[in-house]
């Protein structure tokens, strides 16, 4: 396989995961001091790491967002949080799997890198809720333990 076809199944990989109008924008940025960037990015984490077969599309997105939280790396969290809700294929992450990272990722990386994925998390969440049939409705913290039992 050329570096050639690696770029090409890697733009594919890129594609799917992120979508296309996100794909298009950052290759229309692309100038002489970053076109090689993209090209790397492009074989190597996107053809040579998501083409692989060990994990699902799915489990990745959720290592993305875990890492991209305890790293403070609002920018890709935000990306790779819109794209894994809107997803139209078997890597979309429900709203409730979301949460369920997320609050992982609160023990791990910590609360306050948490408050800040909540909150960038549900704004994104309330923009695209019409778009994946979801109601984000007021609730209640104190009864919202599902632990509790009862």
């Amino acid at each position: 396989m050329s570096r050639k076809d690696d770029f090409e199944q890697g733009l594919a990989n890129r594609r799917a995961v992120l979508g296309d109008a996100w794909v298009e924008r950052s290759l229309a940025r692309a100038t002489g001091f970053t076109a090689d960037y993209q090209n790397l990015i492009t074989r190597y984490a996107w053809h040579d790491i998501w083409s692989r077969p060990g994990l699902p599309h799915k489990s990745r997105r959720m290592m993305v967002l875990a890492v991209t939280l305890a790293l403070g790396r609002w920018e890709e969290f935000e990306l790779h949080v819109r794209a894994a809700l809107t997803a139209a294929d078997a890597s979309r992450l429900t709203p409730d799997e979301l949460k369920e990272v997320l609050l992982q990722n609160a023990i791990y990386a910590g609360v306050p890198a948490a408050n800040t994925a909540f909150n960038l998390a549900q704004d994104i969440l309330r923009e695209v809720a019409g778009d994946i049939g979801y109601a984000l409705e007021p609730a209640d913290p104190a009864a919202a333990d599902p632990l509790a039992g009862g």
